[in-house]
């Protein structure tokens, strides 16, 4: 499959999205841990150009198990996508030559409690494995991981070949507070400039009345490392009731942020860095 070179444009990003189907095309692996409606590629694009956004990162989802045809059709399609497989060691997906076909990272999955890592993730221990053959790849690393699992493996983080991508603000607890140790662990990482992180706090806030106690989680990443921070709308906001407009979270991303400056460097100079 081939792939044209994109331009070399300056845009604003979406670092976190998932698209699903037409199941018609596009069936889902017949073991996963949850069942999503259809959330398709036209209706991503639709949201990026009513956001003000150039540019999404697709992450393929864990109900897709080892199945990458949706990912890497809409990344043959439009060159405005970026894509994050999923793969373990064994996996049928070759690493070298991906980046060419617009993929950028691989995700991984370690997370606190039963049941927390889906079917068809692929684990920490498998991100262990595979990272030299993802730098050898020009891949980095995504993580889905939270503050309570954080602290036994940051060290291992810090020494791996390859960047490590930590979604979802790494999984903070609103009512603990920024200097509670997992947190405090995730900033330390993004200090090191080996980590970076998504801002991505809504699934945080999901129990707060006041969604404002996420403002000083974003202004603690901040001050850690500007450098090292981008924005995902998550999107189409999976198992999420009511589900939020991805407008809201952007603008919410943007109040917190204050300066234009900063808003700049995280929705574009950074990813452009990390995905371009």
């Amino acid at each position: 499959m081939s792939r044209a070179a994109p331009q070399q444009l300056p845009g604003r990003w979406d670092c976190h999205a998932h698209v699903f189907g037409p199941y018609e095309r596009f069936p889902l692996a017949p073991e996963r841990s949850y069942t999503p409606p259809e959330a398709v590629g036209s209706q991503y694009l639709a949201l990026l150009e009513r956001l003000g956004l150039t540019h999404g990162v697709l992450v393929h989802p864990s109900a897709y198990g080892d199945d990458h045809s949706l990912l890497l059709h809409a990344l043959e399609h439009h060159q405005n996508l970026r894509g994050v497989v999923v793969v373990r060691p064994g996996s049928q997906l070759p690493l070298a030559g991906l980046r060419e076909h617009g993929v950028r990272a691989a995700r991984f999955s370690h997370r606190a409690g039963a049941g927390a890592n889906f079917a068809g993730s692929a684990s920490f221990e498998d991100l262990i494995a595979l990272a030299p053959a993802l730098a050898d790849a020009g891949l980095h690393a995504e993580l889905w991981t939270d503050c309570q699992v954080l602290p036994q493996i940051a060290e291992r983080i810090r020494s791996l070949p390859v960047p490590v991508v930590i979604d979802h603000m790494g999984g903070f607890d609103a009512q603990a507070g920024i200097d509670e140790p997992g947190f405090r662990s995730l900033r330390e990482l993004l200090a090191t400039g080996r980590a970076w992180v998504k801002l991505c706090a809504y699934r945080n806030l999901l129990q707060a009345e006041d969604k404002q106690v996420g403002r000083p989680f974003q202004q603690a990443l901040v001050q850690a490392n500007p450098e090292r921070l981008v924005w995902g709308s998550d999107w189409p906001h999976l198992r999420v009731s009511p589900v939020p407009d991805a407008a809201d979270l952007l603008a919410l991303f943007e109040d917190w942020a204050g300066a234009a400056s900063l808003v700049k460097r995280v929705l574009s100079t950074n990813p452009e860095a990390l995905y371009r």
